[in-house]
């Protein structure tokens, strides 16, 4: 299902990217951030997220690949990594939204999903890449499944300061985006819109930028902007009032 931004779903992919997990380094902190009530609305919303990046073996948690996640991995191959998570799936606020009052949609509860993910860490000549392939079924079946496929690159480096960029696509099961986009023909009714039944397909595709910067010897500032194109069926809902959204937000770590 797509991951309609909410409370802790959506922790941005903060300090600590493009890089070959380093166990001993263990980060916690929060952030303020500004996202849409959901992806494709016209209204925006702050909101505190959890900033979270941990590495053993083979347990990982971590805010830093887009979404709250956590599970166990193992490395058959150095920098190659393949693991199992749970994730933290966002809902739907009507009350975050105008649209959604006035045509009285209801929320969409937050949940959580069920997957596996493939991993690699590598570099471009000094450029640090990592590449993540990532399936997400949720736990209510009838909120179907996703799949993401991600790449996030280091830029810069100097002193303590850190910046990178990402790239995300990510698609949807039918089930998925009937969950999100999709408008029955009972509520079209009731609402006063057009019935609308979306098929699997792209969902949405994300560009943004990351960085960090260390602030003396436990603490770092973490940061990141993103913008996120609904596509497909998505992009043709009636529950879209834009077809693009815009993410931002700061925050600080402590670092273990």
């Amino acid at each position: 299902m797509k991951r309609l931004p909410f409370a802790l779903a959506l922790a941005a992919p903060f300090a600590c990217f493009a890089q070959a997990p380093e166990p001993e380094l263990i980060l916690l902190g929060a952030a303020l951030r500004s996202r849409p009530a959901y992806d494709g609305s016209a209204s925006q919303r702050a909101e505190l997220i959890p900033v979270v990046r941990y590495y053993g073996k083979p347990w990982f948690a971590r805010t830093t690949q887009g979404i709250l996640e956590g599970g166990a991995r193992i490395e058959p191959l150095p920098g190659l990594a393949l693991g199992a998570q749970i994730a933290y799936e966002g809902g739907r606020r009507t009350s975050e939204s105008e649209f959604l009052r006035q045509h009285d949609l209801p929320d969409i509860r937050p949940g959580a999903s069920f997957g596996v993910h493939l991993e690699w860490d590598s570099r471009i000549g000094p450029m640090p890449l990592t590449l993540l392939a990532r399936v997400r079924q949720h736990a209510d079946s009838a909120r179907g499944a996703q799949v993401d496929l991600r790449a996030t690159a280091g830029l810069f480096h100097r002193g303590g300061f850190t910046a990178g960029a990402y790239f995300q696509e990510t698609w949807a099961s039918a089930k998925s985006a009937q969950a999100c986009y999709g408008i029955a023909q009972q509520q079209a009714t009731a609402s006063g819109l057009t019935a609308f039944e979306p098929g699997a397909g792209a969902l949405f595709t994300s560009v943004g930028l990351l960085w960090s910067a260390e602030i003396g010897k436990d603490w770092m500032a973490v940061g990141s902007a993103e913008r996120r194109e609904l596509r497909g069926d998505a992009a043709r809902s009636p529950l879209a009032e834009r077809s693009w959204n815009f993410y931002a937000g700061a925050g600080l770590a402590y670092r273990f």
